[in-house]
């Protein structure tokens, strides 16, 4: 399914910014379709991304910015956040990334991913990159019957 529309935002890596964030992703979901629950479970997911972001990928002294990305679908929302700014060169990001097992030692991610789980748990779809710094891209669906017809689907009416 092609990308309908990539929205990226970098925000310094401060506590207060995360606010800007929740704001952000809840007008994207809602113009998309999504119910007040799922917006909510979105805006937990992404709180607890950019607070693990912001608390653990900068020493005090530097002056660190967490990346945003959206990547709006028809039928679903991904959204990554990286804790060492740039742009996002989505190829490179997919190209690269695996899913979060449930295995792997939380401590070879990042201290305090707990948060991790958390997300695991609101969101359909989680992989994490961490080569250079950390990338969680969280994928939301949207429920099928909320989806627009788009001729693949089987109509109740004969």
């Amino acid at each position: 399914m092609e990308l309908f529309d990539f929205v990226e935002m970098k925000v310094p890596a401060k506590p207060e910014y995360v606010g800007v964030v929740r704001l952000s992703v809840s007008g994207i979901a809602n113009r998309m379709g999504f119910t007040y629950e799922e917006i909510e479970d979105l805006k937990v997911a992404i709180s607890e991304a950019i607070t693990n972001a912001t608390t653990h990928a900068y020493r005090e002294s530097e002056q660190g910015e967490v990346t945003i990305g959206f990547g709006i679908y028809q039928n679903r929302l991904e959204v990554m956040v990286a804790d060492h700014g740039g742009s996002f060169d989505l190829a490179k990001v997919k190209d690269g990334i695996g899913p979060y097992r449930h295995t792997e030692p939380i401590e070879s991610l990042r201290e305090g991913g707990f948060g991790l789980f958390l997300i695991d748990a609101l969101m359909d779809k989680v992989e994490i990159k961490n080569d250079y710094g950390v990338i969680v891209l969280m994928t939301k669906n949207l429920p099928a019957n909320e989806v627009g017809l788009d001729g693949d689907q089987i109509s109740t009416t004969q």
